[in-house]
C-alpha cells in the first residue's frame, strides 16, 4: 500500500477542502481596486470585527501586509522596535529598509516575546544621532520562540507604554488565531491594545492566499495607496476572500485539534533518544534540537524515507507544523516513523 506524503514543514501547505472550494466557486465579485467586490469587503469587514479595529485592507500576504503598516507607520531615518527574531525582521528579506528606509531596535525575548520594560528601555532619546522611535511591533503566536504566545496582561503592559509615548503598536498575527484559540483571549480585545494587526489565513485556517491588515478607518484609506505601489492591487479577489470567509467560519475552532496533535509529537519525540531537547507546546509548531551525534541531516532524509517532509530550523533545529491535513492517521505514521530511528 503506498502512503500519501505527509508534509509536516508548515501549515502553509495546505489545500483548500472541498467545502471551501465550493464557497470560492460561489463567490459575488467585482473589480476590488475599484472597491465593488462585495466579498472582498466583507472578509475585511468580518475580520476588523473580530478584533474590535474599525476596517481592513485585504493583501496576497501576511509580508505584504506588515510592510504596508510598517511604512504606514514610518519615515527614513526611524526605528522599528521588534524582537530579534521576529518575522518582520528575519524573514521578510529586508523589507524594513527596502520599503520603509527604517532602521530596529532588535531585543532578545522570552522565546520572542518582549516585557514591557524591554520595550521601554529601547525607546530612543532625542538625540541628532539617533533614529527616531516611530513603531513597536510584537509576533502572537511567535513562530521562532516555537509557538509560543503572549499572556494578555504582557500585551496590556506594552501597550501602555506605546501609549504613554505616543507610539504605534502594531501586532504581526500570522498565526494570531492559534494564540486565541490556545488561551481563550477575546481577539475584540487586541483592537483595544493595537493600532494595526496582520491577519494571516492561509495558515492554519488553510486559506489558499491572503492576509488582511486591519486598523482604523483613516489608517486603511492611506494604506490603500501602498498597497497598490507594491503590486498588491487585486482585481476579482472575491474567489480568494471567499476562502479566507470560509476559513473564519469553519476552521478556527479546530485549531484545538492541531495544538493536541502537537503535543503529543511533542511527547514522542521527548521519548525519542535523538532528540535532546524540545521547547515547551503551547499551539501548533513543534521546534527540537537534536544530540550532537545526530546530524540533522540523517534524522530529515530518515524521516523522507518514510514519506515525512520537515524542514531544519537552525543548526540541529527541526520544526514539525500540524495543521488540517494532519489527522490522527497521519498522526500515528509520523510517531511509528520516530520510534524506528
Amino acid at each position: 500500500m503506498t502512503h500519501s506524503v505527509i508534509d509536516l514543514r508548515s501549515d502553509t501547505v495546505t489545500r483548500p477542502t472541498p467545502a471551501m472550494l465550493e464557497a470560492m466557486f460561489r463567490a459575488a465579485v467585482g473589480d476590488d481596486v475599484y472597491e465593488e467586490d462585495p466579498t472582498v469587503r466583507a472578509l475585511e469587514q468580518e475580520t476588523a470585527a473580530r478584533f474590535g479595529l474599525e476596517a481592513g485592507l485585504f493583501c496576497p500576504s501576511g509580508t505584504m501586509t506588515n510592510q504596508i503598516a510598517i511604512k504606514a507607520h514610518t519615515e527614513p531615518m526611524s526605528e522599528v522596535i521588534c524582537e530579534q527574531t521576529s518575522h518582520i525582521y528575519l524573514w521578510e528579506v529586508g523589507g524594513i529598509a527596502f520599503h520603509s528606509g527604517a532602521s530596529v531596535a532588535l531585543l532578545a525575548g522570552d522565546r520572542g516575546r518582549l516585557t514591557a520594560p524591554q520595550v521601554e528601555a529601547a525607546i530612543r532619546p532625542a538625540n541628532v544621532h539617533y533614529p527616531i522611535t516611530r513603531l513597536i511591533s510584537l509576533e502572537n503566536t511567535h513562530n521562532r520562540g516555537g509557538g509560543s504566545c503572549y499572556a494578555f496582561s504582557e500585551l496590556a503592559a506594552v501597550a501602555e507604554v506605546a501609549r504613554r509615548h505616543q507610539l504605534p503598536l502594531h501586532l504581526d498575527g500570522a498565526r494570531i488565531f492559534n494564540a486565541l484559540v490556545a488561551t481563550g483571549q477575546d481577539g475584540r480585545e487586541y483592537g483595544r491594545l493595537f493600532d494595526t494587526i496582520s491577519v494571516c489565513l492561509s495558515k492554519g485556517l488553510g486559506a489558499p492566499v491572503g492576509s488582511v491588515l486591519l486598523g482604523s478607518r483613516a489608517f486603511i484609506e492611506k494604506t490603500k495607496r501602498i498597497r497598490k505601489v507594491m503590486g498588491g492591487g487585486m482585481r476579482q479577489a472575491g474567489y480568494l476572500a471567499a476562502a479566507g470567509l470560509y476559513a473564519l467560519e469553519h476552521h478556527v475552532a479546530r485549531l484545538a485539534d492541531d495544538h493536541r496533535r502537537a503535543r503529543e509529537l511533542s511527547t514522542a519525540l521527548t521519548a525519542c533518544p535523538h532528540v535532546a531537547e524540545v521547547l515547551p507546546v503551547e499551539t501548533n509548531l513543534v521546534i527540537f534540537r537534536l544530540h550532537d551525534q545526530q546530524p540533522a541531516a540523517a534524522f530529515l532524509a530518515h524521516l523522507k524515507q518514510h514519506g515525512i517532509r520537515a524542514t531544519s530550523f537552525g543548526p540541529q533545529l527541526i520544526r514539525f507544523v500540524t495543521h488540517l491535513d494532519v489527522d490522527d492517521t497521519v498522526l500515528a505514521r509520523v510517531e511509528a516513523a520516530l520510534a524506528t530511528l
